[in-house]
């Protein structure tokens, strides 16, 4: 089987002084590998037909045989590096917490890792009869939640 480290480091390689960077590497038991990478403004299919020419480049098919598929990491796909979260600062997210609670709402900043998160839901507020609504900002550990993705709107 392929090692996914030779494989990181060819991609690595072609990634540098590229504003590309590395989402996910997948190789199965029989040698399909999947490579994943985005950019803040998109990924160009130019670009993974080059990445993809240089990995095979740089693997020898006599030695192994493989699969090979580049792509992006696909839009309203969970995130999977912190790189993604940043990226999308601003953007409206979808996050599921580790309790399988899901709230909407704008990714207001991320810090290392942590990310908020402000949903405009109602609150109770003292001396109101009914909740008003309003935005309150909701702290994540992207290692503590179960998903964030981004919330494709079509308005």
């Amino acid at each position: 089987m392929i090692d996914k480290n030779v494989v990181k480091k060819i991609v690595d390689q072609w990634l540098e002084d590229k504003e590309y960077f590395l989402v996910d590497i997948q190789i199965s038991p029989d040698n399909k590998i999947v490579v994943e990478i985005d950019h803040a403004d998109g990924v160009w299919i130019e670009d993974c037909v080059e990445l993809s020419r240089y990995i095979e480049d740089h693997l020898s098919r006599d030695d192994e045989d493989y699969e090979l598929e580049v792509g992006s990491a696909g839009l309203g796909q969970p995130f999977k590096v912190p790189q993604q979260y940043i990226n999308f600062i601003g953007k409206e997210v979808e996050v599921m917490d580790a309790e399988g609670r899901k709230v909407q709402g704008t990714l207001k900043s991320v810090d290392g890792n942590d990310f908020v998160v402000t949903v405009n839901e109602k609150v109770k507020v003292e001396g109101k009869k009914r909740p008003v609504k309003m935005d309150v900002d909701h702290t994540y550990q992207m290692d503590h939640v179960k998903y964030t993705k981004y919330v494709i709107n079509f308005k």
